[in-house]
């Protein structure tokens, strides 16, 4: 239960996809209440009817837009976070539901009591309907981050000419470390370590420096290293390949036996960058 809550969950920071997917969930939750008119809709009688159930609409495809609005801000989001936050939209839909329902249809005194039949209501009509979007939405954000991933490796250039040596130096207590940055693969750090990671006579190899990587960025950075990952810094001329999946996408370097993540936060800088790298 607690690896399935984990589990990481693709997160969209585009207001169209947004937009569009709160649109949906709301459009579904109407159909759904003039498809089946559950709990008496179909003993309420009124020439207007369908057009009294629209404001339904409005209320879970305004919630459903401002919620992932406000959640688009968080850089790590997973399974269980996308789970509350749907309760959190389904007991806020409920409750604007309840006012209107109370002031603008039935006309009844506003009672605790009724307010509970309107969230089991909520979560009857909510639950099947959130349980296709969350779906819905996995599987179209990491198919667009699957053919992103693909569209770039195929324009990624098989080498890159060396036009220049510029030499990567890292100072650590009584170490110093100088690197070809045509040669110099990735860091990756763990805790108070870096590892380096870089070819010599073309064969891979690796030094451990007791250095921080915020400590080794700022000796290192330019125009092509990049910090990508909390834990990750890389040349980005030496990707060769690029997988997308709901986590997000990560680097492949051939060199090395390992992929490199890209943070969602590094996204936007690391992916046009990329984009660019033509033959």
């Amino acid at each position: 239960m607690f690896s399935f809550a984990s589990y990481p969950y693709p997160k969209s920071e585009s207001f169209k996809e947004i937009f569009v997917s709160s649109l949906g969930a709301g459009v579904s939750v109407y159909l759904f209440l003039i498809i089946f008119q559950p709990f008496g809709t179909e003993n309420f009688l009124h020439p207007y009817k369908f057009l009294l159930l629209f404001p339904y609409c409005i209320i879970f495809g305004t919630t459903f837009f401002i919620a992932n609005l406000m959640t688009s801000r968080f850089s790590n989001w997973n399974m269980g976070a996308e789970l509350l936050k749907i309760i959190f939209i389904l007991f806020v839909g409920s409750i604007l539901s309840y006012f209107y329902n109370s002031l603008f249809l039935s006309h009844v005194k506003l009672d605790l009591g009724n307010y509970f039949y309107m969230f089991l209501y909520s979560l009857a009509v909510g639950i099947p309907i959130s349980i296709i979007y969350i779906l819905s939405r996995y599987i179209y954000l990491k198919n667009l981050h699957e053919n992103t991933a693909r569209n770039i490796s195929q324009h990624l250039p098989v080498s890159i000419p060396e036009l220049q040596q510029n030499l990567l130096k890292i100072s650590a207590q009584n170490i110093e470390l100088i690197i070809s940055e045509s040669n110099f693969l990735c860091v990756q750090s763990m805790e108070n370590y870096c590892t380096f990671y870089f070819l010599e006579n073309n064969i891979l190899k690796k030094v451990l420096v007791r250095i921080s990587l915020s400590s080794a960025l700022q000796q290192i950075e330019n125009g092509s290293v990049k910090k990508c990952h909390r834990s990750y810094i890389v040349n980005l001329t030496k990707v060769k390949n690029l997988k997308g999946n709901a986590q997000g996408y990560k680097l492949i370097l051939p060199e090395i036996d390992f992929e490199i993540p890209v943070s969602r936060s590094f996204i936007p800088s690391i992916i046009p960058q990329l984009q660019q790298q033509n033959p």
